[in-house]
C-alpha cells in the first residue's frame, strides 16, 4: 500500500490510465481526421481497457436519429453496422440522459432487446456506452464492446468517460472543420458559378455572333462541367425544325455539323423545346429515340448530355446542348446553373435575331435608296415620254391597259428605243408605284455572278462571299423587277427564274431556307426570243411565261413625226445642264435629223443632240451635218433581216472607230450602248477583227 491507500497494482493501473489520457490528448491535437485519430488511439487504449470494437454514435438533429460510425474493430462482425439507428438504442438513451450505459452480461439485458440480440449473436457479452459531450453541445455517444463478461468496472467507466470527453473535443473539431470545408467548398462553387454567369453575361453583351458566343460560353462552362460537345440550335417556326447554328465539337467525326436540320418530333432537343424543361440523358435514354439524328449522336460517341430550351418572353427560340464523350451520366445537380446559362444565351439569340432583322431592313432600305438615286442620275433625261405619233400612242395605250394588272410583261424593241422608260411607266401606273422599281441589266453582269445578283447569297456560299447579300428579287418584294436584256440570261439559270415566276419563291445561294416574294416582272429584250427558242438558246416554257403580254416599241425611223419633239426636248435639257442658251434650230438641220434613219434610235439621237449642244457657241444649234451624210439619201430597200442589219451597222461603226470598243470615242459610245453590251453583241453576231 502507498501513502494514498492504493496497492502497487492499482497505482500502476492508474498511472497507465493517466498516461493514456495524456496520449489521447496529444493524438487529438495532432489529428483532425477521426479515422486516423482512432487508428492511433486504439492501440493505446488496448493497454488499459478491454474491448473488441469502438463505435462512435452521433446525433443527427435534422432527422432526430443516431448515426453509427465504426471506428475500430478487429472483426466487422463485432461492430454495429454503420448507418442510422433509432433513438431507442443505448446510444440514443446515453445522448438523452447524459449517463453511461453499462451492461456486464448482455444476455441478461432486457431494456433494448433488438440491440441485445444483435450483439449476443456476435459474441458480445459486455457493453459500455458513454456520452461524448463538450461544454457547448451534446454530440452523441462512444460505445465499447467486449467478448468478455464484466469487462468494464466502475473505474473503467470513469476512465472511458474521460476518454469520451477528449474524443468529444476531437469530434467537435472534426465536425467544425468538415463544416468549414463544406461551407468553403460551397462558397467556392458559388463563386465559380457567379463568375461563369458573369462571363456569359459579358459574352452576351459584347458579341452578336452566335458562333463566337457559343465558343466563349463552352470554354467557361467546361471549367465547372466536363463536356466535349456543345451546340446551339435555332427553331424555325415555318418548318417546325431546329437547325444547328453553332457547334463546338473538336472531336467531331462529321456526323453532326452546322446547318444540320433536326426535327422536333422524336429527338431529345425537340423534347426539351416542347416541354420547355432541361432534359438529362444517358446513352440508354438517347437510344430510346429512333430518329436519324439520334443515330448520328450515337455515331459520334456521345454517352450523356443535357438539352436545355432557349425561351425568351414565352417564345421558344432554340436549344442549347452540352454532352460528354466519357461520362455515363450528366450531373443533374447542375441543372439550375445550366438553365441560368441557357436563359442568358436566349437573350443573346433574341438580340442577334433582332439585330439581323434590323440590319437586313437597313440594308434593304439603303439599297433601295441607292437604286432610286441611280435611277434619278441615269434617267434624268426621261422624265416624260416624248412623242405623239400613232405608233407610240398604240404602245402607250397598251401600257395603260396592262399596267394596273400584275401580269408579266415582255417589252421588245431595238436598242435605244426606250424600253426601260416604258417599264418605268408601267410601274408608275400600277398599284405597286409606292414600292421600288428594281432594275437588272442581265447583259451587264458576268454570268457567274448573275444568280447571286438575282437571288442573293449567304455568307461563305462561295469564294469571296464575305457577307450575306440580298438579291434583287427579295429587294423588289412588293414592287416591280425590270429585267433588261433578258435574252442574255444563261440557260442553266433559266429554270430557277421560271420557278420564281411560277411559285414566287426561291432560295439564296448557300441557303436551304425558302423565301417567298410578291414581285411583278417586266422583262425587256432586243433579241428575237422566238428564234432563240428555235435555236435552243432560250427555254420555251420560260418564253411563254414571259410573253404573257408583249409590248413592241417601234424604232425611231417608224415614228419620224416624233423626231422634232425629241430634238427640242433634248436641246432644252442639255442647254440647261450646260448653262447655255440655244433658242433656234435651223430648218435644214431639223429636216436632216428627221430624214436620218437613226439605227441607234432615241439613244443615238440623244447623244447626237448632246454633241451638237456642246459644239454650239451661240443661240443657234450647230448640227454636225457631216455625220448625217446619208440623211438625204433614200433608204435602200433591203431584204436583210434585223440581225443582219444590226451586224452591218455595228461593223461599220467599228471600222469608223478603228475597232476601238470602249472609251469616249469608242464604238460603244457612238452606238449609245454599254461596252459590255457591245462586246456581247459582237460575239453573238460573229463579228471578228480583220487580221
Amino acid at each position: 500500500m502507498n501513502d494514498r491507500g492504493f496497492s502497487g497494482r492499482e497505482a500502476n493501473y492508474l498511472s497507465r490510465q493517466y498516461r493514456t489520457l495524456l496520449e489521447v490528448s496529444e493524438s487529438i491535437v495532432s489529428h483532425r481526421d477521426l479515422t486516423e485519430l482512432f487508428r492511433d488511439l486504439a492501440p493505446r487504449l488496448h493497454g488499459v481497457i478491454d474491448f473488441d470494437f469502438i463505435n462512435l454514435i452521433l446525433h443527427e438533429s435534422d432527422r432526430n436519429v443516431m448515426v453509427s460510425n465504426v471506428l475500430e474493430t478487429p472483426d466487422p462482425n463485432y461492430a454495429c453496422p454503420s448507418g442510422e439507428c433509432p433513438m431507442e438504442t443505448p446510444g440514443g438513451w446515453v445522448w438523452q440522459t447524459q449517463q453511461p450505459w453499462v451492461v456486464s452480461a448482455m444476455e441478461k439485458d432486457t431494456r433494448f432487446p433488438d440491440v441485445t440480440r444483435w450483439l449476443t449473436d456476435r459474441g458480445i457479452k459486455s457493453l459500455c456506452v458513454v456520452p461524448t459531450t463538450t461544454a457547448l453541445r451534446r454530440l452523441g455517444a462512444l460505445a465499447f464492446g467486449s467478448s468478455r463478461e464484466g469487462a468494464y468496472s466502475q473505474p473503467d467507466v470513469e476512465f472511458l468517460q474521460q476518454v469520451a470527453k477528449q474524443v468529444a473535443l476531437a469530434v467537435d473539431n472534426a465536425l467544425n472543420f468538415e463544416r468549414a470545408q463544406s461551407i468553403q467548398q460551397q462558397l467556392k462553387e458559388e463563386r465559380d458559378r457567379l463568375s461563369l454567369l458573369l462571363e456569359v453575361n459579358n459574352a452576351v453583351v459584347s458579341t452578336l455572333d452566335l458562333h463566337e458566343l457559343l465558343n466563349e460560353v463552352s470554354a467557361s462552362l467546361r471549367r465547372l462541367i466536363r463536356h466535349e460537345y456543345a451546340s446551339l440550335s435555332l427553331y424555325d417556326p415555318e418548318t417546325q425544325r431546329l437547325q444547328i447554328h453553332a457547334l463546338d465539337f473538336p472531336a467531331s467525326r462529321g456526323l453532326l455539323q452546322e446547318g444540320l436540320w433536326v426535327p422536333v418530333e422524336g429527338t431529345p432537343t425537340g423534347l426539351a423545346l416542347t416541354s420547355r424543361q432541361p432534359i438529362f440523358l444517358t446513352r440508354h435514354d438517347i437510344e430510346q429515340f429512333g430518329s436519324d439524328i439520334v443515330r448520328r449522336i450515337l455515331g459520334e460517341g456521345l454517352k450523356a448530355g443535357c438539352c436545355l430550351p432557349l425561351i425568351s418572353h414565352g417564345r421558344p427560340l432554340g436549344t442549347l446542348v452540352v454532352a460528354s464523350l466519357t461520362e455515363e451520366t450528366f450531373p443533374q445537380k447542375d441543372a439550375e446553373l445550366l438553365q441560368h446559362v441557357a436563359n442568358q444565351i436566349a437573350i443573346a439569340v433574341e438580340n442577334a435575331l433582332a439585330f439581323g432583322q434590323v440590319v437586313d431592313r437597313a440594308n434593304k432600305l439603303t439599297e433601295e435608296k441607292l437604286y432610286l438615286q441611280d435611277e434619278i442620275r441615269t434617267e434624268y433625261n426621261f422624265e416624260e415620254i416624248i412623242g405623239e405619233s400613232p405608233a407610240l400612242k398604240r404602245v402607250l395605250q397598251q401600257v395603260q391597259t396592262v399596267a394596273p394588272t400584275d401580269s408579266t410583261i415582255l417589252i421588245q424593241g431595238e436598242t435605244g428605243t426606250g424600253k426601260e422608260l416604258i417599264a418605268r411607266a408601267i410601274h408608275n401606273l400600277s398599284g405597286r408605284r409606292d414600292r421600288t422599281l428594281v432594275k437588272v441589266n442581265c447583259a451587264a453582269i458576268p454570268t457567274g455572278l448573275l444568280e447571286s445578283e438575282l437571288f442573293g447569297h449567304e455568307k461563305g456560299a462561295f469564294t469571296g462571299a464575305i457577307a450575306q447579300r440580298i438579291g434583287r428579287f427579295e429587294l423588289a418584294n412588293g414592287g416591280t423587277l425590270f429585267l433588261d436584256e433578258v435574252g442574255d440570261i444563261p440557260l442553266e439559270l433559266q429554270p430557277k427564274l421560271l420557278r420564281v415566276l411560277q411559285e414566287q419563291e426561291f432560295e439564296r445561294l448557300g441557303s436551304t431556307r425558302t423565301i417567298r416574294v410578291n414581285v411583278r416582272l417586266v422583262a425587256a429584250t432586243n433579241s428575237d426570243l422566238t428564234q432563240m427558242v428555235a435555236d435552243k438558246q432560250f427555254r420555251r416554257d420560260l418564253y411563254y411565261r414571259l410573253n404573257v403580254f408583249p409590248v413592241t416599241i417601234p424604232p425611231l425611223r417608224e415614228r419620224r413625226e416624233d423626231i422634232p419633239l425629241l430634238v427640242r426636248y433634248f436641246v432644252q435639257q442639255y442647254a440647261r445642264r450646260m448653262k447655255k442658251r440655244v433658242d433656234t434650230i435651223p430648218a435644214k438641220a431639223m429636216s436632216a435629223l428627221s430624214e436620218y434613219r437613226w439605227p441607234g434610235n432615241v439613244r443615238e439621237l440623244e447623244n447626237f443632240i448632246e454633241r451638237a449642244v456642246i459644239l454650239s457657241p451661240g443661240p443657234e444649234l450647230r448640227v454636225p451635218l457631216a455625220e448625217l451624210k446619208t440623211a438625204t439619201e433614200p433608204a435602200p430597200h433591203s431584204t436583210n433581216t434585223l440581225e443582219e442589219a444590226e451586224r452591218e451597222h455595228i461593223l461599220k461603226v467599228l471600222k469608223d472607230t478603228d475597232w476601238v470598243v470602249g472609251g469616249p470615242s469608242g464604238a460603244a459610245a457612238r452606238l449609245g450602248i454599254k461596252r459590255t453590251t457591245l462586246q456581247s453583241r459582237i460575239k453573238k453576231l460573229g463579228i471578228t477583227h480583220p487580221r
